[in-house]
């Protein structure tokens, strides 16, 4: 015997168990599927985000700064630390735990909501009178039907031609995440956000960490300036980045990973690394589905066809996320989500593509919202651009961290802003007030007239508006 929901969500990553709660608050009969699974073989709700994604690697950043410090930064403020060492399996351990946490916050967020929770893989069935038959194969088997249905099934790493992942020697996010001893030699294919982070994570632990980059450009993506600086500090740091690199031969061994690889200049290299870290991109996900029998569209690339308002080609079929276009982030999934729910439930939300913030959790971090020079340059939209460091905030002294800068970038006529870069400690947090201004069509004024703080690391933000209009104070 079947049971109807009036929403059925494949998937309980950040877009999936978001839209599965925001519909069950706006009283509709949830259910949703995963197969995410625990060591134990326990549920482990939340996706890649929450298992092998964001969360772990944001845990292994901060046990990792926290060695860094402890090593490099506590002297200076009269704290001697002797005897320093680095438990990894320990430091796993904790990681683990986080994100055991998180799990068990979203299956209590479930049971909350009321939403029903099964544990397998969900695939079409077929029509069943309005709405859609959903096969869930595993251990919370079943046959369900849903008036809606939401897909929300994710990505997976991309491997290299060949190279298949081994989780051992040849890691993906998922693998980088579980490397049970500091390697003394690392490779990473990939200077994008996994890759840079990754690394970052087990530089300071000792490793000495090779990164080989196709592209000519560093951080393509990110505002000239800030990409600029960023190299240079990394590189400063001891991440060895080689951009335009070609990465040739690929060979597993007892003795480590030989790669083969040329650099922009045309020279031949071989090194052998004891881990390769593999972090080319993502592919969405949609084996398992059985989008085929019911003539759900797939694109070229294999993502799931979706209009501006995240419908598919069939009725009362909806798709969030990572399987569809548009950035992979756990926040734009998110606001996906919980758009689509209010739209089943007859509402008119809106989710701008244009204030999605973009972080990368390193040291320092990077981050932006909105347009970059080289965009508005491209577009030819007359603008002004200010600029304040971090060397001149008192707060980022007090710290002892005075590395970037904040930069916004206005419209020359109106002095709305049209996009804010942050490179710095807990640029993260910072960039939330660009979108917030970008979000509510502000100016540049708008910003420098708020009265931010003193001291915080926010008064660069306003001392950047400031510099729109040629007018630091601190400066």
């Amino acid at each position: 015997m079947s049971e109807t929901y009036d929403v059925i969500v494949v998937g309980a990553g950040p877009g999936g168990y978001v839209a599965a709660i925001r519909a069950a608050q706006l009283g509709m009969k949830v259910a949703c599927i995963d197969d995410w699974k625990r060591a134990d073989g326990k549920p482990a709700p939340g996706g890649t985000c929450t298992n092998v994604g964001c969360i772990p690697s944001k845990a292994l950043l901060q046990s990792s700064e926290n060695y860094a410090h402890a090593g490099h930064g506590y002297a200076e403020h009269g704290i001697d630390v002797a005897g320093l060492s680095i438990d990894v399996p320990r430091m796993l351990a904790r990681k683990d735990k986080v994100v055991a946490q998180n799990n068990d916050g979203i299956l209590y967020l479930f049971k909350k909501n009321k939403v029903a929770f099964f544990h397998g893989v969900g695939a079409f069935a077929g029509r069943a009178g309005d709405g859609w038959a959903i096969e869930v194969a595993g251990p919370g088997a079943a046959r369900l039907v849903g008036r809606n249905v939401v897909v929300a099934t994710g990505s997976t790493p991309r491997a290299l031609p060949g190279v298949p992942f081994d989780e051992e020697r040849v890691l993906s996010n998922s693998g980088a995440l579980a490397i049970r001893s500091v390697p003394a030699r690392l490779g990473v294919i990939g200077a994008g956000v996994i890759g840079l982070e990754m690394g970052s994570v087990w530089r300071r632990l000792g490793s000495e960490v090779v990164v080989l980059e196709a592209l000519p450009t560093f951080l393509a993506a990110a505002d000239e300036a800030v990409a600029r600086e960023a190299l240079r500090v990394f590189q400063r740091q001891g991440l060895a980045i080689h951009l335009g690199a070609t990465v040739g031969a690929v060979e597993s061994g007892a003795d480590g990973v030989h790669v083969d690889w040329t650099d922009a200049k045309g020279g031949a290299h071989a090194d052998t690394f004891d881990r390769l870290i593999v972090s080319i991109g993502r592919l969405p996900r949609t084996e398992g589905l059985d989008a085929k029998s019911v003539g759900l569209a797939i694109d070229e690339r294999g993502f799931v066809v979706v209009d501006e308002s995240c419908r598919t080609n069939l009725p009362g079929v909806w798709a969030v996320g990572d399987v569809v276009r548009g950035p992979m982030l756990a926040h734009k999934s998110e606001e996906e989500g919980v758009a689509v729910a209010e739209r089943i439930a007859g509402q008119h939300p809106h989710v701008d593509f244009g204030t999605i913030p973009w972080v990368i959790y390193t040291s320092p971090e990077i981050a932006w919202v909105g347009r970059t020079e080289q965009q508005l340059k491209a577009d030819g939209v007359a603008y002004k651009a200010g600029s304040f460091p971090f060397l001149a905030n008192g707060r980022a002294r007090a710290i002892g961290d005075t590395t970037g800068f904040v930069k916004i970038l206005a419209d020359a006529k109106t002095d709305r802003v049209l996009g804010m870069h942050v490179m710095g400690t807990m640029a993260s947090e910072l960039v939330s007030e660009g979108v917030m201004a970008m979000e509510f069509g502000a100016s540049a004024a708008d910003i420098a007239r708020i009265c931010h703080a003193h001291p915080t690391l926010s008064e660069a933000t306003k001392e950047a508006a400031l510099a729109v209009d040629g007018r630091t104070l601190n400066l």
